[in-house]
């Protein structure tokens, strides 16, 4: 793959952080967003991409982060939409307001960016937008009624882009991964070396991107092979 123009929301941890190493190791240029300053820094100095403070649920931080891609980069090539957070409650006790804030996020805040962006792609008549779903968006489960029913939301989402860019060289890949050992909604101790790592996540997401232009992933699921093995 050529030298692209990568944009990753949700850049300073996790998964995110994991695909701004792999793209900037690849020779990648690399701008990525994030809400924590002090873990902003702490990737930037250690990948040399270019950190944004910015809040993908906040319509202005979007338009910043846009514009910051194209003073910094020229454009933008890659779009990895991968920030999101988590609420799990049973319907009943569902506190309607924190679904609100986390759809504004994991849903709207993706839509509002992305929709920023694809003129940029149609106008180069090319791109590639990744879409950061789950394993959780394929099967209902108790307590999941706001995060499963975003991610659900961005599958279908996806493919609504996938229709409308694939005429324009644009490829649009939904990505479900399983479980990753990740700070995930203030959870730690969960390091079992048997289950994805966030790592493992980023290099299929390039890989993806290194597919011949003709390839389109449309959606893929990435499961742990045998997370139940006890070492």
């Amino acid at each position: 793959m050529q030298t692209q123009r990568f944009l990753v929301t949700g850049g300073s941890q996790g998964i995110g952080a994991a695909i701004v190493v792999e793209a900037r190791a690849a020779g990648h240029q690399v701008v990525f967003t994030g809400r924590k300053n002090a873990e902003i820094g702490t990737v930037a100095k250690a990948t040399g991409a270019h950190g944004i403070t910015a809040d993908v649920a906040i319509d202005a931080d979007n338009a910043r982060t846009v514009e910051a891609c194209v003073s910094v980069m020229g454009g933008i090539d890659v779009l990895i939409n991968n920030a999101g957070t988590g609420y799990n409650a049973e319907i009943g006790a569902l506190d309607i307001n924190a679904m609100r804030q986390l759809f504004g996020i994991n849903v709207f805040g993706m839509v509002d960016l992305t929709n920023r962006v694809a003129p940029l792609m149609k106008a180069q008549g090319s791109g590639d937008i990744v879409n950061l779903a789950s394993t959780s968006g394929t099967k209902g489960a108790k307590g999941g009624t706001a995060y499963s029913g975003s991610k659900w939301a961005v599958r279908g989402i996806s493919q609504c882009w996938q229709a409308e860019l694939r005429p324009h060289g644009i490829r649009v890949v939904c990505i479900c991964p399983s479980e990753v050992q990740t700070n995930w909604m203030g959870k730690t101790g969960r390091n079992n070396p048997n289950k994805l790592y966030a790592s493992d996540i980023a290099a299929t997401i390039m890989a993806g991107l290194n597919m011949p232009r003709r390839v389109l992933w449309t959606e893929l699921a990435v499961f742990a092979n045998n997370p139940w093995k006890e070492d």
